[in-house]
């Protein structure tokens, strides 16, 4: 067996919010890919079903279950919205000062929250 350098490992690494931030933009990323594509496959084909699919669709999407789903892809897409800016300022070039980048981590996900809350409260309230 030769004798080579190991790689960095989860347990070697100190958590920090930046990691987190990494791990949750893919995760809503993959999860807007599929659950996203999956809902609007959805209601383009009740759309194309008729009066009666489409009522099917506007029946489950107001349940319950269907709300979850709709908020847990509006909070998807703005979690990564936000992530997906906060990568974009780091590829100009900034932000990568420890206290800069600590603070845009956290920040990330809390406006992702208060974005999904703020576009909820518009629609309902509406």
């Amino acid at each position: 067996m030769a004798n080579r350098p190991l790689s960095p490992h989860l347990q070697i690494w100190k958590w920090g919010p930046h990691m987190l931030v990494s791990i949750l933009h893919r995760v809503t990323g993959d999860g807007l890919a599929l659950v996203g594509l999956g809902v609007l496959l959805w209601w383009l084909g009740a759309m194309a079903g008729g009066a009666d699919s489409y009522a099917t669709f506007v029946e489950l999407m107001g349940s319950p279950v269907g709300m979850i789903v709709l908020v847990g892809l509006s909070w998807a897409f703005f979690t990564h919205m936000m992530s997906g800016l906060r990568h974009f300022v780091l590829d100009i070039g900034a932000g990568y000062e420890l206290d800069t980048n600590k603070l845009w981590s956290i920040l990330s996900p809390v406006l992702g929250i208060l974005l999904t809350a703020a576009f909820w409260a518009a629609i309902l309230l509406k």
